[in-house]
């Protein structure tokens, strides 16, 4: 019966378009797409980051300075053509295969074959959308390279067709690969379950767990297989459970001393290296020590907060995804920390009252890592209303667009509970991550900053933007900088 309803679809679909054999042209376009300075050596991408740092500096400032009606003045060392200073890039130590993340798409090869496993070329609107194996880009691991060449062969040998269009029909999607530093790798593949009965999802589950557990793609040596039936372009295990097939629930990772718990639907920096030093030079800002309170809001798997834990005497954590709030409070009780508490909510809903209860005269460092969309203007709100707040550190994977906004509110955005404006942008430090992948438009410098003893120096991070805020007026940004083009986010 599937045979047949997969007989109808293909019926329906478009003729594909053969746009000829896989070639070294096919790689390089791709490679431009995906890692667009790989044609410059490391120290060239370096430069091109930095000026494209400074740009996105300069734009900043410009907008902050028509919204304030003054000049951005401040007594520290800048660097030309900023009213701040702006550190050059500390080059990575590792500058090949880091991301520990890669999210593999299913479509058409050049060839035509729709079981093709890689990243995608064009534009639908152009309909010349084609699907090029990843292998030969800088940034991914060979693991990851290997576990999607097996589910392509995979592929090739289902009686199932790929869904490269809902409408269309069709079960196969994207496959997600996560390894770590101890040799650990989750593979994620997702299903489009159509119309099929329960027992017929069983067989396809069971098929792929035995091609990945006994026959050919054994070989990956996988440490999690999930699976997971998906009818939206994106699920949340909330939506759609990831369902175990085989091997272990989780995987772990070794940061800043801790043993961190990584889930299915865990977001963790995709460079280990580069967060691990992002999450110091955190610290190194925050200033936080024995008599302040650290508010990490957006907290994820809770790892800043945590690797700070030693340094203030409470952690209070908030994020929005439940599995990964449960990692996180896994991650302190088996690394033996008790000085921390984690909620469940939106952080626009709780943060207000959070922040009543604890303006007991204690300070609080906070700490905001939000996604893309930025920081909704509550929770902005709730930050610039609690006088309690002494220190502020903006996390952001994208220095430009929303953070803007944010940085603009936290700045000149007159609210409730505060009569005065917060001051000009007074400086402004980065600290960039790997270079082969794409530079966004904020993407250059770095902070030169000493690490808590017996811990690492500065190295380069992900693109990360952070801002301080200083009592009540004062702020500072460092913008850390990796200068990739996130292809799973």
């Amino acid at each position: 019966m599937i045979a047949k309803k997969c007989q109808r679809r293909q019926k329906s679909q478009k003729k594909p378009r053969h746009l000829g054999p896989l070639d070294d042209s096919w790689q390089e376009r791709l490679a431009d797409v995906v890692t667009p300075l790989w044609r410059l050596s490391y120290e060239e991408q370096l430069k091109v980051k930095f000026e494209a740092q400074k740009k996105t500096l300069q734009r900043l400032e410009s907008y902050l300075q028509m919204l304030n009606g003054v000049n951005v003045t401040t007594a520290a060392p800048r660097s030309e053509g900023l009213c701040c200073f702006l550190h050059p890039i500390i080059p990575s130590p590792v500058i090949s295969g880091y991301r520990n993340k890669s999210t593999f798409s299913v479509n058409r090869g050049p060839d035509g074959n729709p079981k093709t496993v890689g990243y995608y070329l064009g534009t639908w609107r152009d309909r010349n959308m084609v699907c090029v194996r990843s292998n030969h880009l800088k940034n991914i691991p060979r693991k990851h390279s290997q576990v999607a060449q097996y589910y392509e062969v995979f592929l090739r040998q289902s009686p199932l067709e790929p869904c490269l269009l809902f409408h269309e029909g069709g079960y196969w999607r994207e496959l997600i690969a996560h390894s770590t530093s101890q040799g650990h790798t989750m593979g994620i593949i997702t299903f489009h379950p159509q119309e099929l009965r329960q027992e017929e999802l069983c067989v396809q589950k069971e098929t792929v767990k035995k091609f990945f557990t006994k026959g050919p793609g054994a070989v990956c040596d996988l440490t999690s297989l999930y699976f997971q039936e998906s009818t939206m372009t994106c699920c949340s295990h909330q939506q759609s459970p990831y369902q175990l097939l085989s091997g272990e629930p989780h995987i772990f990772e070794d940061l800043l001393g801790l043993k961190i718990r990584i889930s299915p639907d865990t977001f963790f920096q995709v460079n280990t290296a580069g967060a691990e030093i992002l999450y110091w030079t955190v610290g190194e800002l925050s200033g936080v020590n024995s008599n302040t309170i650290l508010l990490d809001i957006c907290c994820v798997t809770g790892v800043i907060g945590l690797s700070l834990a030693q340094y203030t005497s409470w952690v209070l954590g908030i994020e929005l995804v439940e599995q990964v709030v449960e990692d996180a409070r896994w991650t302190a009780a088996f690394n033996g920390i008790t000085n921390c508490e984690f909620h469940t909510r939106r952080a626009e809903k709780i943060l207000p009252q959070l922040l009543k209860s604890k303006e007991d005269g204690q300070l609080i460092v906070a700490v905001v890592n939000p996604a893309q969309a930025g920081l909704h203007y509550q929770v902005v709100q709730a930050i610039r209303n609690c006088g309690a707040i002494h220190i502020l550190v903006f996390v952001s994977c994208k220095p430009h667009g929303e953070t803007t906004r944010n940085i603009t509110e936290l700045q000149t955005r007159r609210l409730s509970g505060h009569g005065s404006w917060a001051q000009p942008l007074r400086g402004m430090w980065d600290l960039p991550g790997p270079g082969h992948e794409p530079v966004s438009p904020a993407s250059a410098g770095r902070l030169s900053t000493t690490a808590p003893p017996g811990k690492p120096s500065v190295m380069e991070a992900k693109e990360e933007s952070i801002l301080s805020k200083q009592g009540k007026s004062a702020l500072h940004n460092a913008t850390y900088s990796r200068g990739v083009k996130e292809d799973e986010s």
